[in-house]
């Protein structure tokens, strides 16, 4: 019987370190690097503010001096006595253990020392793949062998205290607490630093079973008889006297339990609208490279990386955004209106508002009056996730007038002028677009017109015209530098380069486009014809505090967080001289930096991209029925800002208007 309870230990030094001495090496150094699975928070604009958690394991990394001696104490207590004696293998352990399975014919007893249990923990933690993760929870001999083994060079690498660490943030509480910052929070709320004895004890003994000790069950019983046994345990090996042992085990388990957010649908009901810039948080998460080869690693790594994320969105422009789409629609109108506000320079969103509550909850939603949704199908209104402002998949809404900016900053960057000039008539018959005929809106604006005149007045004829001159092909072009995306099969075909150049009914706004996608094309106007990538954040940082990163095609790291811009039209063409010697239609002028200048706005439109109403600098007077801006405009902190605005249907989709059809609306 003594050289039977010998072998296992006999085969950590011969049988398996022949079998598996170069695996069990390179796993061990594996270990001493590899950090569990921690929970990412994302915080408001004030680095201070938690708005809601991403976690697949509620984890968040104590170091041992931010714990309590008390469950330093119950754990050993609780799960090996002998931790500061042994060196992660526990030779009486095993013979004890050896014996009571051989007794029990089965296993009665693990004999696993805590070194022993955090490197099976750490295994399937950093474990890849499903096959990893088997091999490092399965029951056979061959297993433990490997786990002694790399339990015994784990102890020459690193300290106890080291282990004590690792060990107290890997195991599982239950409850969804991983790690003893979790644990502490979710049964006791509070930190591992300020638990007693008894709630030590608790906690210490929910390691082995966390479902069969589960002391929030309706019957505590087993939980308390658990517990009491720790605390008997604690005693003998005196880190407790007798008698405070005997006052600990005649308490009744007082929990004060908790429940972390998760996810965006967690946010407080304070922050509610802010659910919307969450939910395109996560969108744009997953398009990133610097988290994962596709979409599934990358929101892996938000859910376990441990990132703190500061979201950009300004608190008093989402107010003032609220508060705006609120006049307009409320709540329980089958009519969605928002608002999106990004900033110049940066593409940083500082705002996302919809008349719509983010929720889950879908229940007291009415029937949606698509045709073409099931009859089961709920609107999205009062309460709904949907990306109906950019961001997510759906495709947009037709934008109208607001896509007469694309020829036109086509026009200026081509070299023709502000002043160029057109006697518009009500109905214009293009020869360019195969005989199509659109109209304007109003009789009224027939007549004299130059691009000041044609974009403050939305003359559709005025565009069709000038579209003509520079080309619908590179108009299309340019909005797709400036970050429009065609996300239907008709769209993308008409985008085409067989087709761009017959796409005439582009300049009226037949296209889907985002809220998010045009806010963010005519803040490239106000910053000197520099496009910015729409970025909901304004820090990354990894769990050791330091900036996330990518790396670039030539090889230079830069932080994700940081504005993402390039020069898409030249600074003189999007401050829209009113006169200027013409180059050749065709010919783009050189791009340069200079101080920005916005364009106009077109006014008096259902969708429209507006700018706040200030005085027009000297060199270019506003067109009847615009708005213009000073030149510093995007420097002051009052209006940081372009807003963009669309109404969907009730379902979210684009009004049903056919995008093959090239007759313009009214309301255009």
């Amino acid at each position: 019987m003594i050289a039977a309870a010998a072998y296992p230990l006999v085969a950590v030094t011969g049988l398996g370190a022949k079998a598996t001495a170069h695996a069990v090496e390179q796993k061990t150094k594996l270990l001493t690097t590899a950090l569990p699975a921690e929970t990412s928070y994302l915080y408001a604009p004030d680095g201070k503010t938690v708005l809601t958690m991403f976690y697949e394991e509620y984890r968040q990394y104590t170091k041992l001096s931010d714990m309590s001696p008390n469950i330093q104490q119950a754990i050993v207590a609780a799960e090996d006595s002998r931790f500061y004696q042994h060196h992660g293998v526990d030779p009486k352990g095993v013979a004890r253990a050896f014996v009571a399975n051989a007794h029990s014919s089965g296993v009665s007893q693990g004999a696993s020392t805590l070194t022993m249990q955090y490197v099976r923990m750490a295994l399937r933690d950093s474990a890849t793949t499903p096959k990893e993760v088997q091999e490092a929870t399965q029951q056979t001999s061959l297993r433990k062998v490997k786990e002694m083994r790399m339990a015994l060079d784990l102890e020459k690498e690193l300290s106890k205290e080291d282990i004590m660490e690792r060990y107290l943030n890997s195991a599982y509480f239950g409850h969804r607490a991983y790690g003893i910052y979790a644990a502490s929070e979710i049964f006791f709320s509070k930190t591992p630093k300020d638990l007693t004895p008894v709630e030590a004890a608790t906690l210490a003994g929910l390691v082995k079973s966390p479902s069969e000790y589960d002391p929030a069950d309706s019957d505590q019983k087993e939980a308390t008889g658990r517990r009491n046994y720790v605390l008997d345990r604690m005693s003998q090996l005196g880190y407790m006297s007798p008698d405070s042992a005997a006052a600990a085990k005649s308490e009744p388990i007082r929990l004060k339990l908790t429940n972390p957010p998760n996810d965006c649908a967690a946010i407080p009901q304070k922050y509610n609208s802010w659910g919307f810039a969450c939910d395109y948080l996560k969108n744009w998460w997953s398009a990133q490279p610097a988290f994962g080869a596709n979409r599934l690693e990358r929101i892996d790594k938000l859910r376990r990386g441990g990132y703190r994320i500061v979201l950009s969105i300004d608190p008093k422009i989402q107010d003032a955004a609220e508060k705006n789409v609120g006049t307009k629609e409320n709540t329980g109108s089958p009519f969605a209106n928002g608002i999106v506000v990004a900033e110049p320079g940066t593409g940083r969103v500082k705002a996302m508002a919809v008349n719509r509550t983010y929720s889950l909850d879908l229940a007291e939603n009415p029937q949606s009056s698509n045709p073409e949704a099931g009859p089961n199908v709920k609107a999205n209104y009062p309460n709904t996730v949907a990306p109906l402002l950019g961001g997510g998949d759906l495709p947009g809404y037709q934008a109208g007038s607001t896509f007469k900016m694309f020829p036109m900053l086509a026009a200026l960057d081509a070299g023709m002028t502000l002043s160029t000039s057109f006697n518009a008539p009500y109905r214009y018959k293009s020869a360019v677009y195969d005989g199509w005929a659109p109209s304007n809106a109003s009789a009224a604006m027939t007549g004299q017109q130059t691009m000041w005149s044609g974009f403050g007045k939305s003359v559709n004829t005025y565009f069709v015209w000038l579209e003509e001159k520079v080309g619908a092909d590179r108009a299309v072009r340019l909005a797709e530098q400036l970050g429009l995306r065609w996300r239907t099969d008709v769209d993308r075909e008409q985008a085409s380069p067989t087709n761009a150049k017959k796409w005439g009914a582009f300049t009226l706004g037949v296209s889907d486009a985002t809220p998010l996608e045009m806010a963010n094309a005519y803040a490239a106007i106000a910053a000197d014809g520099r496009y910015c990538e729409a970025i909901p954040v304004q820090a990354i940082m990894n769990r050791d505090g330091t900036p996330a990163t990518y790396a670039t095609p030539g090889g230079l790291h830069r932080e994700v967080a940081k504005p993402r811009c390039r020069q898409v039209v030249s600074a003189d063409a999007a401050r829209a001289p009113p006169t200027r010697p013409a180059a050749r239609p065709g010919t783009p002028r050189r791009a340069a930096a200079a101080e920005a200048g916005p364009p106009p706005t077109a006014s008096g439109e259902r969708s429209a991209a507006r700018s706040p109403a200030r005085r027009a600098p000297p060199t270019a007077p506003a067109p009847p029925g615009s708005s213009a801006t000073p030149r510093n405009w995007r420097r002051r902190a009052s209006s940081p800002t372009r807003t963009t605005r669309s109404t969907p249907s009730v379902t979210g989709s684009p009004r049903s208007r056919s995008r093959r059809s090239r007759r313009p609306c009214a309301t255009d």
